[in-house]
């Protein structure tokens, strides 16, 4: 079985919030075909914006979106990566796509500022939930009835996943990677990204 991993990409978005999950998905279809030739790749990957235009990562990276809100398809796994994200937060559109598509997803996973965005679209409610260590009281603050963790590199609930800043995102990939196609694919997937993996 192949399932579809959709990283939502925006202006300002981090740079490997989105890179390190879109490396460790396909790097695992890689590791993949080598463990399994004839077998199907275990993920598809690949990046969704609100629209079609170019946008401007941050610290100024060109990013040009693979899929947009109206042509995205069937989604398996959303990954919602932060970065700045005031902007995001104040589209309404942004919100209703994140809890439509969360609705028919496996799971919504997301990495860093992120959770801000999960939170403000209903998913996070109720749940424990982490971010980047600065942003903490402010999820607290902003998302009350999000129960907010420090000092956890990533939290499973189970349909919804979140993790803490930046590099913590390839971690709780590579937890995906086991939790969807086995330890042993995860494993040989942070082998081949000479990666020390931190799996808790």
């Amino acid at each position: 079985m192949t399932r579809t991993i959709a990283i939502y990409v925006f202006d300002d978005v981090e740079v490997l919030d989105f890179a390190g999950p879109y490396e460790v998905f396909t790097c695992a279809s890689r590791v993949s075909a080598r463990m399994a030739p004839h077998a199907p790749p275990p993920f598809e990957v690949c990046t969704v914006a609100q629209g079609a235009a170019m946008l401007r990562a941050r610290a100024g990276l060109s990013v040009f979106p693979e899929t947009h809100f109206g042509s995205a398809g069937k989604i398996d796994v959303l990954i919602v990566p932060g970065g700045v994200v005031t902007a995001e937060l104040a589209k309404p559109s942004v919100a209703q796509w994140i809890a439509a598509t969360a609705r028919d997803c496996e799971l919504v996973a997301s990495v860093c500022t992120g959770a801000f965005l999960l939170a403000q679209a209903g998913l996070l409610d109720g749940q424990d939930a982490t971010t980047h260590w600065e942003d903490i009281d402010d999820l607290r603050a902003m998302f009350p009835r999000v129960r907010v963790r420090p000092q956890r590199r990533w939290i499973d609930n189970g349909a919804i996943v979140t993790s803490a800043g930046i590099s913590a995102g390839i971690d709780m990939s590579l937890h995906l990677v086991e939790r969807l196609a086995g330890r042993e694919l995860a494993l040989g997937t942070a082998r081949q990204m000479e990666y020390d993996w931190h799996e808790a």
